[in-house]
């Protein structure tokens, strides 16, 4: 007793916990709305900000340009300097280029020699020299654990990173060559014991590195920031001396009058080459750290729409070199960009948020060109929502409560997913098709969660046929977007309502075989008033109209037990079939009922023929007129009713009880 009233005390505080989380869950549920929309607001100011200080950031440069420029202009001299230190490639006097030019290369061929592996990969050539190298310390970017000391070569072109060799003392081996026109360089925030630490995003990989104190640290910031700027704005002056126009070769002076006519003919005809693509725009020139940027600040859109303006200033420019390298390094961003958007949809993702949590990424694939990788990965995503939402269903006791969720949870989400597709693939006429496939799969998945519920654990078929007409009912509110599935969900589910059906039969013909074995053909006494009240509704409501015939005023009603019995459950059968009626399953409902009705019409006629009794012999007629003049038309009717034609099997037996009639002693040989 002391246990059970500890039990009863512990499930009275759980369903208390439980009915309190719930309250507390509905109060507090439009403060998790709120909170999520101030979320989504602060995003957006954080992008804002990003855009803010990237402006200042360009505006103090170009500030800084302009009082170079105006210094340059007050003292000739510095600014020739300036200009030397800063590009190479300006023109010196010839005493100063030859110093210089002869350091540079001696500076290269010691790197050379100190680095392992590198030769190969950097040729000697008269552009490339050593700007800053220093030791340094790699980081793991995930666990913030050390992993190997390095030493750094900046040049003025690239970064080289390179590893001690442990026997040799001032060796290095080659690891890895980054050009400066992909590097980007992050400051990173110190957060004890880890600091004077600075961060290198090469997309798609990133690397961290930590200088010996924050004073060297500072210096590679600096340095790194100054030589890409330079390495920029070299590049820049290049691209500005190939589009300046070239002047023709003078052609040799010619006497023979020919020429002449065939060189006014060429001056006259327009050539295709005077046309020459500026690539010194400032936003060209920025435009690959521009997407690096977008790609690393998950601005999608302003990376498409930056890749949209590129194409746009393109398209009707002729494809020369310059054109040819500049579209090299965009299409290795829109690689990048690609790969970002397709993890975006990746079913690895959290897949809370439902179907508009994938617009964004879906949108800016299709913008790309790329709706059919778009169409893929939404559809995969959408599965594997819809598969983990129903993995996350708790089995509940009752299987018609489960169908109910089941049904509510799946159909939603298929619903969910049509209109979002239909938003986002509007003017892709080509990928619907693959939405009705991966439709047609998924209700393949639903169906095999619904039978596992319903038909493997050997339901009633009364709840089997309210389960599938719950499933009946949920489908067809697709029919709202334009989409039936009602055809795929009866294929699916008839070799199951076969197999129920027939297993159901067999059920009734058992059970009416046991009860013909202990048959005495006495009329059934129902004792009181109410239970003869019960039957007449349990008839009416089978369809039997004319049932008060066989009743008397008393208890008693003139018909055997196990008629009544069979008349009841085959109405009850009939009904609960026509739930789960569809046209595939005629044939196996009519032989159904034409076996269950031949079991208790052979069992009547052999009782008449066996019957020696005359009273006896009379009352099995009474039952046997039951049977032929009330039950089987009421089964025929009610059959028509719920299928729409009438079925020739049913009206062979009623032909059979005429000839009954006719001639009793052959009834036999005719059923």
């Amino acid at each position: 007793r002391d246990l059970q009233e500890h039990r009863q005390r512990i499930q009275a505080l759980s369903e208390e916990t439980a009915q309190s989380l719930k309250r507390n869950v509905y109060q507090n549920y439009r403060q998790f709305i709120e909170t999520a929309r101030e979320i989504s607001y602060l995003e957006s100011e954080m992008y804002q900000l990003s855009h803010i200080l990237t402006e200042q950031k360009g505006i103090m440069e170009a500030v800084t340009q302009a009082l170079l420029l105006q210094a340059d202009r007050d003292d000739p001299a510095l600014g020739a300097r300036r200009a030397a230190a800063a590009d190479p490639f300006l023109p010196l006097s010839a005493k100063e280029a030859a110093a210089s030019e002869e350091g540079r290369q001696r500076t290269l061929t010691t790197l050379l020699e100190k680095v392992e592996g590198c030769r190969d990969l950097l040729p000697e050539s008269p552009g490339k020299y050593l700007v800053y190298n220093g030791d340094l310390v790699e980081y793991d970017a995930d666990h913030m654990a050390q992993i190997q000391r390095v030493h750094a070569f900046l040049m003025n072109d690239c970064l080289l990173v390179a590893t001690a060799l442990p026997n040799r003392r001032g060796a290095y081996r080659y690891d890895a060559l980054y050009p400066l026109d992909g590097l980007a360089v992050v400051n990173v925030k110190d957060n004890p014991p880890m600091k004077d630490m600075f961060k290198l995003l090469m997309f798609p990989e990133s690397r961290i590195f930590q200088a010996e104190n924050a004073k060297i640290k500072k210096e590679w910031l600096e340095v790194l920031e100054e030589t890409k700027r330079n390495r920029a704005l070299s590049e820049k002056r290049r691209l500005e001396q190939e589009a300046l126009p070239r002047p023709a070769p003078t052609p040799p002076e010619s006497t023979n009058p020919f020429d002449e006519e065939e060189d006014e003919e060429e001056e006259d005809e327009p050539s295709a080459e005077e046309e020459v693509v500026d690539l010194s725009l400032e936003w060209i020139q920025e435009l690959p750290e521009d997407l690096d940027v977008c790609i690393a600040q998950r601005d999608f859109e302003g990376a498409v729409d930056l890749l949209d303006k590129l194409n746009e200033y393109l398209a009707d420019k002729p494809v020369s070199q310059p054109v040819k390298e500049l579209r090299a390094k965009v299409d290795e961003r829109v690689r990048q960009l690609t790969d970002v958007l397709v993890f975006e949809l990746s079913p690895d993702r959290s897949l809370r948020g439902g179907p508009r949590a994938t617009r964004r990424a879906v949108s800016q694939l299709i913008r790309l060109g790329q709706s059919t990788k778009a169409c893929e990965l939404f559809l995969k995503n959408r599965a594997a929502a819809v598969q983990t939402a129903i993995r996350q269903l708790r089995i509940e006791g009752a299987t018609l409560l489960y169908i109910h969720k089941l049904c509510h949870v799946f159909f939603t989400s298929l619903l969910e997913t049509a209109r979002e597709f239909e938003t986002d693939f509007a003017g892709n006429n080509g990928c619907y098709s693959a939405f009705v496939v991966w439709a047609r799969s998924s209700m393949r998945m639903f169906v095999d969660a619904f039978s596992k519920q319903v038909f493997d654990s050997k339901e009633s078929l009364s709840t089997a046929a309210e389960c599938v007409k719950v499933a009946k009912e949920h489908c067809k509110q697709l029919s709202e977007i334009g989409l039936d599935l009602t055809f795929i969900i009866h294929a699916l589910l008839v070799k199951d309502i076969k197999g129920a059906l027939q297993s159901y039969k067999d059920i009734i013909i058992e059970a009416t075989k046991h009860r013909n074995s202990e048959e005495m053909w006495r009329r059934m006494n129902l004792m009181t008033p109410e239970a003869l009240g019960k039957l007449r509704e349990e008839m009416r409501s089978c369809g039997v109209g004319n049932f008060d015939q066989y009743t008397g005023d008393d208890c008693w009603v003139n018909l055997s037990y196990t008629v009544v019995a069979f008349t009841k459950q085959t109405m009850a059968f009939l009904e609960e079939a026509l739930k789960l009626y569809f046209p595939e399953l005629h044939m196996v409902l009519l032989e159904s009922l034409v076996e269950i009705i031949l079991v208790a019409v052979q069992h009547v006629d052999y009782s008449l023929r066996c019957e020696q009794d005359p009273e006896k012999k009379a009352f099995i007629r009474q039952n046997a007129s039951f049977l032929y003049e009330t039950v089987l038309p009421v089964v025929e009717k009610r059959f028509e009713e719920g299928v729409g034609k009438p079925a020739k099997q049913l009206q062979d037996l009623r032909n059979a009880s005429r000839l009954m009639r006719v001639n009793p002693e052959s009834t036999t040989s005719v059923v």
